[in-house]
């Protein structure tokens, strides 16, 4: 079902800051930031050959990720993505087997312009996982 990881995403408190780290001490290429709305993040990529890092910072106090950043004020491992072929399928799929899809259970358009959707961090070992249809 799953195919190959996309990308790692790391919730910090200071987008700007964590991309000059990246970018400045790892030398590494990251993307503009992107604001999106209506997952409530602002997200920038460090691209990788193999697969990318996303930095997200929360946008506006509603954000999931300020819930996290107040638990973890210096950051950390938000959650992990993996690339399906088809997402409905693998929702059902997942569902069938006993796994919680966050939210509605409708996949919403992620930073890749892609279908995503997110399953329930404790039906995975306490991570947090989204799938991104490729």
């Amino acid at each position: 079902m799953i195919e190959r990881l996309n990308h790692v995403a790391i919730a910090v408190p200071d987008l700007a800051k964590a991309t000059a780290r990246y970018r400045d001490a790892l030398g590494a290429r990251v993307s503009p930031p992107q604001a999106l709305p209506e997952h409530g993040v602002t997200v920038v990529f460090v691209e990788l050959s193999n697969a990318k890092i996303e930095l997200l910072e929360a946008l506006g106090a509603a954000s999931p990720i300020a819930k996290f950043i107040e638990r973890n004020p210096d950051g950390g491992m938000h959650h992990l993505c993996f690339e399906v072929d088809d997402i409905l399928t693998a929702r059902d799929a997942l569902e069938a087997s006993g796994a919680r899809v966050l939210g509605d259970g409708e996949p919403k358009i992620g930073a890749h312009g892609k279908p995503v959707l997110f399953l329930h961090p404790k039906d995975f070992d306490g991570t947090l996982i989204e799938l991104e249809q490729v």
